[in-house]
């Protein structure tokens, strides 16, 4: 077998990936469908209440509208429906407001997509810069320790809805830089585009600052360097060949934020898709609802084409012709300081946990509603009166659990659909850009509101992000020439795995999934703060962000706690994870 046709056996076939994208998302739109039937409420109460507030219609009212909107009918004779519509233009009319559909989307779509292009910019200004202290020393060739990457956990664990209302607060109604509220012009766009793209450039910055070290210890940049060829030179191959496998991310990072920026949109008051379909699902509007989904479908499956383009792109004919080399991290020398900042995250977490394990979290004192942090409450109280660091303390346990339980079947899952490329296939970019929201809606349709619901309807998401890494670097392992010798020295599947793609993928996913654990509780905490999840009085810490937000000027510190204790969680997720795969520092150290 020659290189070449190895090389072209281990990619998919096309037809597979185009019949994944068709059967994920002609699943996903039959779901919505189903919707309004699967919640167990009446759709014509719930559409009569969006349309009046209603909240005791009479017999006649509900016999109209079903009558009106056929309800009778069943959910596909609507679908069909719907779809034979599509090709003359045709979305529906909605059914509370009653105007046509497609107009509404468009509108919405526009605006969504201009809001994630802002938010893109910013994520690759924040990813450059903190990459840039690695990609200078590395083509200078005096890469000599390994990157804690604290100021990316840092900046990837700031809640996007509380940089949002901060942003709003200061930038907007404080220093009146920025409009703080509507949809007008550029101007609207910097606010919210810095709430997303901080989180997101600092995620994408920290893969790509742990995937730049590898990229400089190929032979041929040390060749390079030792010929003395300039720096910048160096730099930019290096940085193509670490790019390749760090691009996938932005469909589930970046592009998802057209329609999971709910939040955002919902502080500065932006009539994004994100919005209208949350809208539409909560007053079980079908028509748009069913529209929003397909164009968020249509989104992701172009994005994922375009991003798998410009990444075979970046690779050249070595990924065609098996003859690329895989990255493996060299054996960099790891801070001290990196462990004096694990131990004291851990020490100050643990502090705050036990503090507050000694006091009574549901307490509830009118008299001491909102107070500022004193001798008697440590942290302040909230709205309600009760002590913020005995309501830290105690949601600790579940939040952590939960999110680290979601964060393990959320990588495991994504790292087999993504090593099984051809059941995968074309899968993962249609539920990328599927809000987590819309995923609670239809999970808590069936298991009703509780964490365990919004658990799943999280790991029906969260996979997304780990599956594109995982058949990224597969595709580049299968390619690679030691490889391939193994392969024609006669090694077999369980070879392969174990010597080779494990290897290969797993330390990448590991370090990608414990970056993401804040992102994770703060996901949690979106869909208790709707309802879905988590319910109150849990002192759970994304819930306490919500419940709190609205007081974030009024009252910064009831934010201060539990946004303090997510940084030092992903802090300590980061810095305590190995830098590099045990492999190669075994060879370092030879």
């Amino acid at each position: 077998m020659s290189a070449t046709s190895a090389g072209a056996d281990a990619r998919p076939a096309g037809w597979h990936r185009g019949v994944g994208r068709l059967v994920a998302g002609s699943t996903l739109l039959t779901a919505v469908s189903l919707l309004p039937w699967l919640s167990g409420t009446d759709p014509a109460r719930t559409v009569l209440r969006a349309r009046s507030a209603d909240q005791a219609p009479t017999p006649a009212q509900l016999s109209t509208v079903r009558e009106q909107l056929g309800l009778n009918e069943g959910p596909f004779s609507h679908l069909v429906r719907w779809l034979g519509g599509l090709p003359r233009g045709d979305a529906g009319a909605s059914w509370v407001s009653g105007e046509p559909v497609l107009p509404q989307v468009t509108s919405a779509f526009a605006v969504s997509v201009t809001l994630m292009l802002g938010a893109f910019t910013v994520t690759v200004a924040v990813a450059a810069l903190v990459s840039a202290r690695t990609l200078y020393l590395g083509s200078r060739h005096r890469l000599r320790q390994a990157r804690a990457g604290t100021a990316a956990a840092v900046l990837a664990a700031l809640p996007k809805f509380l940089l949002a209302s901060l942003l709003a607060t200061v930038c907007g109604v404080w220093l009146g830089w920025f409009p703080s509220s509507g949809w007008e012009g550029a101007q609207s766009m910097v606010l919210p585009s810095l709430a997303l793209g901080v989180p997101s450039g600092a995620m994408i910055g920290g893969l790509l600052d742990q995937s730049l070290p590898a990229a400089f210890q190929e032979p041929w940049a040390r060749t390079w360097h030792a010929y003395g060829f300039p720096a910048g030179l160096i730099a930019r191959n290096a940085l193509r060949r670490a790019l390749a496998g760090v691009l996938p991310q932005l469909l589930p990072t970046v592009v998802a934020l057209v329609g999971g920026a709910v939040a955002v949109e919902k502080i500065f008051n932006i009539p994004g898709l994100g919005r209208l379909a949350l809208d539409a699902a909560v007053a079980q509007d079908l028509p748009p609802l069913q529209t929003t989904t397909l164009a968020l479908v249509l989104l992701g499956v172009t994005a994922g084409l375009l991003l798998q383009a410009l990444r075979r792109a970046l690779l050249g004919p070595a990924l065609r012709d098996g003859a690329l080399h895989t990255l493996h991290q060299p054996a960099l020398a790891r801070r001290r300081s990196t462990r004096w900042i694990a131990g004291l995250c851990a020490v100050a977490l643990l502090a705050l946990v036990v503090a507050g394990l000694l006091r009574d979290p549901l307490n509830v004192d009118t008299t001491a509603r909102l107070l500022p942090p004193s001798a008697s409450h440590p942290l302040g109280t909230d709205s309600l009166g009760r002590d913020m660091l005995a309501r830290l303390g105690h949601g600790a346990l579940r939040t952590a659990g939960v999110a680290l339980a979601v964060t393990a079947v959320s990588a495991v899952l994504g790292l087999l659909l993504g090593m099984a490329a051809r059941v995968g296939a074309g899968l993962t970019e249609v539920v990328s850009t599927l809000p987590a929201v819309l995923a609670g809606l239809l999970t808590t349709a069936v298991t009703g509101p509780s964490a365990w619901g919004a658990a799943l309807a999280v790991c029906m998401v969260a996979w997304t992000p780990y599956a594109a890494q995982a058949a990224a670097l597969l595709e580049e392992e299968r390619a690679s020439g030691h490889t391939l010798a193994s392969i024609s020295f006669g090694a077999g599947p369980r070879y392969l795995l174990r010597h080779h793609y494990l290897p290969a993928v797993l330390p990448a996913v590991l370090r990608n999934a414990l970056l993401r654990l804040p992102t994770t509780v703060l996901v949690l905490a979106s869909l208790g703060f709707l309802g879905l999840g988590e319910q109150p009085p849990t002192p759970e810490w994304g819930r306490l962000l919500s419940e709190n937000q609205p007081y974030v000027e009024l009252a910064p510190w009831t934010l201060l706690g539990p946004a303090c204790a997510l940084v030092l969680l992903s802090v300590l997720a980061v810095s305590a994870t190995p830098s590099g795969p045990n492999r190669a520092r075994r060879k370092g150290n030879r």
